[in-house]
Parts: C-alpha cells; structure tokens; sequence
C-alpha cells in the first residue's frame, strides 16, 4: 500500500495530534513507540492491516539509525505521503527534544545545586547497567535466530563491536562497517559469487589487527581524519566535528539506539572535550527518561559544545538521515526485506553492534567517580538485569537516590 491508496486516511490535523501525543507519551524507547504506533495505525483507527505494520516494522529495521523514529515517520508515510512523513516525524520527535534541551540546561550549568548534581550523578550511576540490558535485548534475538554453525560467526562480530566500544570507541564505526562487510563477502564466496573486493579486504585487516590496532591513537585520529573529512576543513572541536558525530548517530548506528553511546563518547569527552564523563553520564541519562528516541541524546552533546544553537545542529544533523531514508526510499522499502546483499551485510553488522552496546558498559563504568556510585550501579544492574524492572523506573530511581545523596552531603564533585 501506498500513499493514496487508503480508502480512509487521517487528515494532516490528525497526524500532528496522534503523532504529537506518542511523541509526549513515548517513555520506554522503542518497544513503547511500536506498541502506541500499533495501538493507533492498527487497532484503533484502522489505517493499516497487521501485515502491513509488521512489514513497517521488519523494513525500517534493516536500516541504520534510530528504528522506532524511522517507522513513525514510515508509517505517517504510509498514510499521507511526503508531507504527512513530515509532519508526523516532527511531531514525533520535537517534545522530547525540547525536553531534553531543557534539561541539558538545567544539568549542564555552570552550578547546579548539590542534589541536582546528586541526581545527575545518581542517574548516570545506573547507565552502565542499562546499556547490558539494552545489548542483550537486541543480540538474544540475533542468537536465537542463528543456526549452530552460525552462531561462531556471531559471536565472533559481536566481540569484535564489544572490544571496539570498550577500547576505542573512534574505530567502532569502521568495525561495524567491517562486520558486515566480511559477513556479505562469505555470503558471496559460499555462493560461487566473485571474489571480495578491495573494500572486504581492508575490513578483514581492520578485524584482523585486533585490540593493538585499536587502541593505538594516532591510528585512530588518522582514521577518524579521513572518515569525518568534513571536520578537517575546521577547528578540532568546532561545527564540523559537532556535524560528524551527529551524522555516525543518525546515519551508521545499526542495531538499536543505545549503539550511539560509544560512539558519542569518544567524541565528546575523549576527542574533543566538550564533556566531562560525568556530564556525558548525565545526558546518556536524560536520553533514557526524556520520551521520543534515544538519538536525541546527541542533542545534549550539542548544547553542551555549542550552547542552545549546537545542540540544535546537532538533533537536525541526526536525524536528517531517517527522515532522507523514508522520503527518498520508502516506495523500495519492502524490497530490503528480500534484497540478499542488505540482509547478508546485517548479519554481520547487527550483533557487532549488540556486542558494541554491551562493550559501550566499560568505559560508562569506568566515568564513575565516587563509591557511592558503584553502589548504585550494583543495585541498577539487579534491578533491570536480574528483577526486569523498567529501565525509565530504574534510572528515575537512581537518580532520586543520588539526589538524596547530595542533600545528606555525600562526595558530589562539581
């Protein structure tokens, strides 16, 4: 089905009110906005068969950047076209980006007081936890798909993303890159196809080099040179390099939202400083409890480097990509679903990206400052890993213990 092609279809109207009210409502990251948008296109009104929901769903998976983002404004697109993609994008995505603004300036002040800090602390304590969570959330399904002769190979991707997160996060991008490309190129080799091109062999050294490879820095910087080239024209830490890393979260984050994590931080706080570990702790956070996807996070990255306008730039530069994948691409979505080389190229790049989002846990844990903190990731890692509490309960938790932790004059750096 394609646009026009409803007998019944929302007005524009319509589109910004229910698109607007998950947008408000969406607390709990992806799982949350595919059961509203369900709610809503299927049950409800009616706009779209179970078939052609789960087709949405199987379509906007297969392409990097934030999923539950892509099938919101797939399935506006679905209903009304370009316009209504437009709309209900936006309309999705724009409150829990004034919310995280706003509280970005709230946390990311020259003084807060000791129990916003405290908070601050308290929440980003826990963050480590939830990325275990989120990690194994995408790779138990990868696992319980793959046959057992599969399962070498993935498990083999998802250490090679989870040391690239945990050891140098600048080379996560190309890792992820060259998963999937080894994992097309087997495909093609077990198929009788040609041999592997120039870029399949760079991406076998790229593995085959390991951990010393990738904790060398002036490899990485090299690298990171001629992969952002767009940040060479620039100052280190100016517009181009805020520009870059907003695009590897919008346009090469395979696998899940939480996969933007390592790759925000080595920018942030490694490469370029606009953070300290803490405040990176902090926005990771308010990403979680804010509704609307986790990629809006980068927009407290933004404002952190470059004030109100940065974290701007930063949000439009993210998200750009989902909005270009649909409005340009989304008549041939459906054709990905059976499309060899994209599915063949995912079976490589999605459990390194699980193993990313687990190894992303290293150095988030290693931010932490105080014992008190340690304490408090302890009992997070309990709560959602062992008890399967809710991961917003969980850091909302953490965050009013930190809080209160401030108020009793615990250690709360400033």
């Amino acid at each position: 089905m394609r646009p026009g092609d409803l007998q019944t279809e929302p007005s524009f109207t319509e589109i910004v009110r229910e698109w607007g009210r998950i947008g408000c409502i969406g607390f709990g990251g992806p799982p949350a906005h595919v059961a509203l948008l369900r709610e809503l296109c299927v049950e409800r009104r009616e706009w779209l068969t179970d078939e052609q929901f789960e087709r949405a769903i199987a379509a906007t998976n297969l392409l990097p950047g934030p999923a539950s983002t892509q099938l919101a404004i797939y399935c506006a697109w679905r209903l009304r076209g370009a316009r209504g993609a437009l709309l209900g994008g936006l309309c999705f995505v724009l409150p829990g980006l004034v919310l995280i603004l706003g509280l970005a300036a709230l946390f990311l002040s020259g003084s807060p007081p000791a129990w916003l800090r405290g908070a601050g602390m308290g929440a980003g304590a826990a963050v480590a936890a939830v990325a275990v969570h989120a990690g194994l959330g995408v790779g138990g399904p990868i696992w319980r798909r793959a046959v057992d002769a599969e399962r070498p190979r993935v498990l083999a991707y998802a250490l090679a993303g989870g040391v690239a997160a945990a050891l140098a996060g600048p080379w996560l991008v190309v890792v992820l890159l060259a998963c999937g490309a080894i994992e097309l190129s087997r495909q093609r080799l077990a198929r009788g196809a040609a041999g592997p091109r120039a870029w399949t062999l760079t991406a076998w050294w790229v593995l085959a080099r390991g951990p010393a490879a990738l904790v060398n820095r002036s490899e990485r910087t090299g690298l990171l040179a001629e992969l952002g080239s767009v940040t060479a024209t620039v100052d280190p830490g100016g517009t181009g390099a805020l520009m870059w890393t907003a695009l590897k979260v919008g346009a090469l984050a395979f696998g899940g939202g939480f996969v933007i994590v390592p790759l925000m931080q080595s920018d942030a706080v490694g490469a370029y400083h606009w953070m300290t570990h803490g405040q990176f702790l902090n926005a990771v956070a308010l990403g979680q409890v804010t509704p609307g996807p986790v990629t809006q996070t980068v927009a407290a990255v933004g404002y952190s480097a470059a004030g109100l306008p940065g974290g701007l730039l930063a949000a439009l530069v993210a998200f750009a990509p989902s909005f270009s994948f649909i409005l340009l691409g989304g008549a041939r979505f459906e054709r990905l679903l059976v499309n060899d080389r994209v599915l063949a190229f995912l079976a490589g790049a999605s459990p390194s990206a699980a193993g990313a989002i687990v190894g992303a846990a290293v150095p988030l844990t290693s931010a932490l400052g105080e014992t008190w903190q340690y304490a408090l990731l302890a009992a997070a890692a309990v709560s959602v890993l062992l008890l399967r509490r809710g991961v917003v309960e969980t850091l909302l938790l953490a965050g009013c213990v930190g809080a209160a932790a401030g108020l009793l004059g615990a250690p709360i750096p400033r």
